[in-house]
């Protein structure tokens, strides 16, 4: 079955490609396999180097890599580039501390007495080939944080992109080829999501790491389960975004709106509920909706953009569904709730909206809403406020407002959340673990959490 690009600002298919066939799978994975005999050995120093040039081209690629993603899934083209950066960005940093983060750990002295031993240590070695299965949102960002800290610990990866992305799915492994990785390193696999099974159970492919839907990742996880091989999960967010009386309301209506709205609001990590003190409810959301209904929605390859379309027919009617079962059920539409004019007949556009008196019988309070659509809630406390924000399956991140520390070390405490955020928008970065609790997941991406998910924690114990 051909893998399509079709550009969601005109629903035109600008390229097809064929699926790989089993015969070539097998290549493919057992060319990792030799590939990872050999990597593993290298030093640090090598895969640094290697990593260092990935990043120099990726830089130098700044401009088309981004064009490609946009096209492919309609993220606004500044975003893009932006997104490219922070790859680079990632790239270098964990060439310039992963000897650091994976060097050998010792116990303390007494300890290593009390073992019987004269020496012991604790030492990072890497499991093997790493199987990723990657979403459309963020097409370069997604694989960047798992493939700069894997192959630093001298893992070696095969890709399984989302299918309507496969441009930038090739760019990636002629991204590795070109900056002098032995060959095999870092694989793409052109193929649908019923051949992820057959490959995960492979015996050569030794764990995976998922970010995606909550039943991609049931279905990974079983597998892989039933395999007895490690994975580590990133699915879906509904993160709260709490305001307080004492918080900077103008600030923090601002920063709403860029949480919203980023990457056209495809983002497991975009602030969705806004949860807002009624002491500040009317001030926050007069400035909310304006900024919202004042984003520029339009081609995402035109430079001013913010908005561009979704990136698939799908994900607007999921959407639209929502938001009309919403309004119903009687929800209050502060702005949006349509498709724009002049656009929605050529791409898949949809307004930026922020829905009002949101009461738990509707699907908006419980499923995650993946485009530019805000829930508005009004709470008499702190208490409420965590309370509901909790009332959710997800537990990816959060984020708080507030210049009261007693209100943060409460919201600290009592979230379910893998991240707390205080005074800003979440926004992942390689010096930070990322990753949720409950049904957004398991296990960190970024910092030293992230890169000793795929090692072999070793220890190693010697007598005399």
């Amino acid at each position: 079955m051909p893998i399509a690009t079709v550009n969601p600002a005109d629903g035109q298919t600008l390229k097809t490609y064929d699926e790989l066939s089993a015969e070539e799978i097998e290549r493919r994975i057992a060319r990792a396999a030799a590939a990872f005999r050999r990597y593993r050995t290298t030093s640090f120093a090598e895969r640094a180097r290697l990593v260092h040039r990935a990043a120099d081209l990726l830089e130098e690629d700044q401009q088309d890599v981004a064009r490609t993603m946009t096209t492919e899934m309609g993220k606004p083209v500044t975003q893009a580039r932006a997104e490219a950066a922070k790859c680079v960005k990632a790239m270098r940093w964990y060439a310039d501390h992963a000897e650091g983060l994976l060097a050998d750990e010792h116990p303390a002295g007494t300890d290593v007495k009390d073992s019987g031993a004269v020496r012991a240590r604790v030492r990072y070695r890497p499991l093997g080939v790493i199987l990723a299965v990657m979403p459309w949102n963020f097409p370069l960002w997604q694989v960047i944080r798992f493939a700069a800290p894997a192959i630093m610990a001298g893992n070696v990866g095969l890709l399984k992109h989302a299918s309507n992305v496969p441009g930038t799915a090739l760019y990636l492994e002629d991204l590795f080829r070109r900056a002098g990785f032995p060959e095999g390193c870092f694989q793409t696999l052109l193929i649908g999501s019923g051949a992820v099974e057959g490959i995960l159970r492979d015996p050569r492919v030794a764990a995976a790491t998922l970010t995606g839907s909550e039943p991609a990742g049931r279905s990974v996880a079983s597998i892989a389960g039933d395999e007895v091989k490690k994975t580590v999960l990133e699915l879906g967010g509904s993160d709260p975004f709490v305001v307080m009386p004492s918080a900077d309301i103008e600030e923090a209506a601002k920063t709403a709106v860029r949480a919203r709205a980023q990457n056209t609001g495809q983002s497991c990590i975009a602030a969705k509920r806004f949860i807002v003190h009624t002491d500040v409810y009317e001030a926050f959301a007069g400035r909310f909706a304006a900024g919202m209904r004042a984003l520029k929605v339009g081609d995402p390859l035109d430079e001013s953009t913010e908005v561009g379309p979704l990136s698939s027919e799908q994900g607007r009617k999921d959407l639209e569904e929502i938001v009309d079962d919403a309004v119903r059920r009687g929800a209050t539409l502060l702005c949006g709730g349509h498709r724009p004019e002049g656009l929605a007949e050529r791409g898949w556009y949809y307004s930026p909206t922020v829905i009002a008196d949101i009461t738990p019988g509707m699907r908006i309070h419980r499923e995650e809403t993946f485009g530019p659509v805000a829930a508005l809630y009004r709470v008499p406390d702190l208490e409420a406020a965590v309370e509901l924000a909790n009332d959710t399956p997800f537990g990816l991140s959060s984020n708080l407002w507030t210049r009261d520390d007693a209100e943060v070390d409460r919201f600290v405490r009592d979230i379910e959340a893998g991240g707390v955020y205080v005074n800003g928008m979440t926004a992942s970065h390689p010096a930070f673990p990322f990753g949720g609790v409950k049904r957004s997941g398991y296990g960190r991406e970024l910092s030293g959490h992230g890169i000793r998910e795929f090692c072999n924690i070793t220890t190693v114990w010697q007598g005399a």
